[in-house]
C-alpha cells in the first residue's frame, strides 16, 4: 500500500510540477546531481559523449538533440526515474530523492531548452 501512496504522489507532485512550469527545480543543485550520476554517459555537454560512452553498444542521449528537447518534461522525468528499456539508461528512483530528480530536469532544460519553435 505504501508504495502504491508515494508513486500516487510522485505523479500527481510531477504533474502539477508540468503545469507550473516555474516550480520546476534548482538548476544549480541538478548540475551537482548530474555530475555526480549523469555525466559519465551523457558528457558535460549533454551531447551523449562522456568517457564511458565509448563503451556502450546503445550510445546515451543527446540531451541537446532535438527530439531530447521536444520531450515533455512528464516523459524526461519517467527516464530519469524508471531508466530507458534497451538501454544502458538505468533508473534512478530509490537513487535519488523526487526533488533531484526535478532539479537534473531543471538542469538538463537550462542547458538545452525545449524547442519552442516547432
Amino acid at each position: 500500500m505504501k508504495p502504491t501512496i508515494l508513486t500516487l504522489l510522485f505523479i500527481a507532485f510531477s504533474t502539477s510540477v508540468i503545469f507550473a512550469q516555474g516550480i520546476r527545480g534548482d538548476s544549480k543543485a541538478g548540475q551537482a546531481v548530474y555530475e555526480r550520476q549523469c555525466l559519465r554517459c551523457h558528457g558535460a555537454q549533454l551531447d551523449g559523449n562522456g568517457p564511458d560512452s565509448q563503451d556502450l553498444i546503445v550510445q546515451p542521449a543527446d540531451l541537446r538533440s532535438q527530439i531530447s528537447r521536444s520531450k515533455t518534461d512528464w516523459e524526461l522525468l519517467v527516464a530519469i526515474s524508471n531508466g530507458v528499456l534497451f538501454s544502458p539508461m538505468h533508473g534512478f528512483r530509490g537513487k535519488l530523492t523526487d526533488e533531484q530528480m526535478l532539479d537534473v530536469l531543471s538542469y538538463i532544460r537550462f542547458m538545452s531548452p525545449p524547442d519552442i519553435t516547432s
